[in-house]
């Protein structure tokens, strides 16, 4: 047969057999894991309110469930009906159609987080525990067929097909965020990635119940008529002569559907200053468009107005009855504030922080929140740095407990070398206040007529936040009870589910590996830092966001490429150049990156940020390309990331930058796990690379030669 027609043979295979097959197979399974990771992440806590809080858990579920899924699949065994429609299906009924969420205090509690929760914190981390659990299981039905799947083929090979499918997910997932999608589309996709999973496993795999199931939650997870957001579910209605927005089905915005002046803050500012007009105004959260409405009625000469979340700007051109957004005196951005800072050379005579307290956090790998960074010691000189000679900086909101506003004073003092001037509006619902600060102020001789200078509390306020502790709404560097209950009941969650795979399946404590167990705890919380930087450095969006994910994939896929060409016979060097880099990175912290262009800023922040993280990855693949067992490798890599994503709450009490030192501390036990102790790692599956690089002992038939 010539080499033509061999060609032509193989570009006729028929659909079926190519999805049979491993690779493709492998290449699938990880797309749909990361899209249906990606999916819970997005719908789960816009339903839940109370697990969008605790910004990793879904993170953690879904870790636990893929290694329990290859824990599970090790006996190779076919259930009847495939379980990940049914499992799905019944998740998105409960969360649909189940009050999971406690009742709060008040509505206004939810703008500042757990910490306003705690009376009530028993009830809610049982519901946390509750949704964990049922996020975990899901994946791990979607992951049993991944433990084969890596055992078929040698382990480097497995591994890159299996990060290609992750960013795979990514990108997709990605995509559809961007074309502004909700959750029918992303069941949709979930569903032909399901029915591809299905036809290459076999098609007896599926029945009629699996199908109606996947069919079902397609019309549930869709139902309703709200806007997806990147980052939260909108709501628009209109009730008594108002038009509001709703997140997530809490109150977020309003505005009246006639003409009218509204915004409070401003009736503040001309009480303080009357008849002043201000040439450049900057808003930052302008959200639908009310303070720049009032500011054009006052007669300001031109408005930045930056908004995070391009829907509700959508909302606000679209509805607004004062078209704030359609004059020629406004200029509308979508951007991170803080982001907006740093790349701006103009000056303003006045900058307002008009409520940019979010509802949503920046990433489910760490717990900042969109806005954290504007309100930061850094971010207060940056506002200074932009305003005139004769500038204003006004912040307004609801705060929830007096402290913030003592907290915010300081603050302000401290950057402008004056205590503000500040006017409270309620002692009942929350503690609704006006600060102003800047230049313009001491301009004007002092504290002007209806403001006072005096802090609720100015002998005692709290620290103030930080780029490296950025933690508005945490009073004292800390973790609360309530956090450490529930991390604790959710370890204890993943530990009984491991066991009891184990169990099922026989496997002992042997094949469990400590050393892919650290690698897969230091590697999470490496991941968190790098998503901190690059949020400070290039803004707090769903798009920076997803870039980081993809471009740590990436780097993967690089340290697979070096180790499959480059076959070391010693770890050390490797382990020494992953120390060098996080040095680096600790001598260098983000905001000593902070420079211009930002083009030299990205390759920068790039190579002091992903140098840790392709060195960490060589260190994995350079034990991953000799195991034996992959699949129980890779899920005790998993179990270990679920144990990184517990730690990186250490950041609450020290700071992202510090994780380092932690960082640091688990990779030195990996080296010594991959060269001194190897008795505790594999020990019943014989030499492995670190034992002068003698192929190991193997239970399964595959070639474990590099790629």
């Amino acid at each position: 047969m010539s080499a033509s027609t061999a060609a032509t043979r193989r570009m006729l295979v028929p659909p079926m057999a190519l999805l049979s097959r491993p690779p493709v197979r492998l290449f699938v399974t990880s797309t749909a894991l990361l899209f249906v990771e990606l999916f819970l992440i997005r719908w789960i806590p816009a339903k839940v309110i109370y697990v969008g809080f605790f910004s990793n858990f879904l993170l953690m579920a879904s870790f636990l469930g893929i290694g329990l899924g290859i824990l599970l699949g090790r006996n190779g065994r076919r259930p009847v009906v495939a379980p990940f429609p049914v499992l799905l299906f019944l998740v998105v009924m409960l969360v649909s159609f189940v009050q999971l969420d406690v009742h709060l205090g008040s509505p206004d509690d939810i703008y500042i987080g757990p910490a306003a929760l705690a009376g009530a914190a028993d009830t809610n981390v049982l519901v946390l525990v509750l949704v964990v659990a049922l996020a975990a299981s899901v994946m791990a039905a979607l992951a049993l067929p991944l433990g084969p799947l890596l055992r078929s083929m040698p382990p480097l090979r497995a591994y890159s097909i299996d990060i290609a499918g992750s960013m795979a997910g990514i990108a997709l997932f990605t995509l559809l965020s961007w074309v502004g999608t909700g959750p029918t589309t992303w069941m949709v996709v979930v569903g032909l990635l399901a029915i591809l999973l299905g036809l290459g496993s076999g098609i007896q795999a599926w029945s009629a119940l699996s199908a109606a199931a996947l069919a079902a939650t397609i019309l549930v997870a869709g139902s309703g008529a709200d806007t997806w957001s990147p980052y939260q579910r909108l709501t628009v209605f209109e009730s008594g002569g108002w038009t509001f927005i709703n997140s997530n089905g809490l109150p977020y915005q309003q505005f009246p559907k006639d003409p009218s002046s509204v915004g409070f803050f401003f009736t503040q500012i001309d009480r303080w200053f009357p008849g002043r007009p201000f040439a450049n105004v900057l808003i930052i959260g302008s959200g639908n468009g009310n303070d720049a409405a009032v500011a054009l009625k006052r007669g300001d000469l031109h408005i930045d107005a930056v908004e995070i979340d391009p829907r509700i700007l959508d909302i606000g051109t679209r509805l607004h009855p004062d078209r704030p957004y359609q004059d020629p005196r406004v200029t509308a951005t979508v951007d991170d504030g803080r982001a907006f800072l740093r790349n701006s050379t103009e000056k303003y005579d006045l900058i307002v922080f008009a409520q940019p307290d979010s509802l949503a956090l920046f990433s489910t790998a760490n717990g900042i929140r969109l806005e954290s960074f504007l309100f930061t010691r850094e971010a207060f000189a940056s506002v200074r740095d932009h305003l005139t000679s004769n500038g204003l900086f006004v912040l307004y909101n609801l705060y929830w407990q007096p402290w913030l506003v003592d907290r915010l004073g300081s603050m302000l003092a401290s950057t402008f070398g004056q205590a503000p001037i500040v006017s409270y509006y309620s002692q009942t619902a929350g503690h609704a206040a006006v600060l102003a600060a800047g230049p313009g102020l001491a301009a004007s001789g002092g504290t002007p007529p209806g403001g006072q200078s005096e802090l609720l509390d100015p002998v005692r306020p709290p620290q103030p936040t930080t780029d490296d502790w950025p933690f508005l709404y945490l009073r004292e560097p800390g973790i609360a009870g309530y956090y450490l209950a529930a991390l604790g009941l959710v370890l204890l969650l993943a530990l009984v589910a491991v066991l009891a795979a184990a169990r099922a399946t026989g496997l002992t404590a042997r094949r469990f590996s400590p050393h892919f167990f650290v690698l897969g705890t230091a590697f999470l919380l490496l991941e968190t830092r790098s998503l901190v930087t690059f949020g400070l450095l290039f803004g707090n969006t769903w798009i920076v966001n997803a870039l980081v994910f993809f471009a740590v994939l990436a780097s993967v896929l690089a340290a697979i490429g070096v180790s499959s060409r480059i076959r070391l016979r010693r770890v050390w060097p490797v382990y020494a150049a992953l120390f060098a880099s996080i040095a680096l990175a600790w001598l260098l912290p983000p905001d000593a990156l902070l420079v211009d262009p930002p083009g030299l800023r990205y390759v920068l922040a790039s190579a002091i940020s992903f140098a840790p993280v392709f060195f960490a990855n060589l260190c994995f693949t350079y034990s991953f390309r000799d195991t034996p067992t992959a699949d129980m490798s890779f899920a005790s890599n998993l179990l270990g990331a679920v144990t990184g994503g517990a730690l990186e709450y250490v950041a609450l009490v020290t700071g992202y930058q510090s994780l380092l030192l932690l960082v640091a501390i688990l990779y030195g036990s990996a080296y010594l796990l991959a060269t001194r102790f190897r008795f505790m790692a594999d020990g019943d599956l014989g030499p492995g690379p670190a034992s002068g690089g003698k192929k190991p002992v193997t239970d399964s038939t595959t070639d474990h030669a590099c790629l």
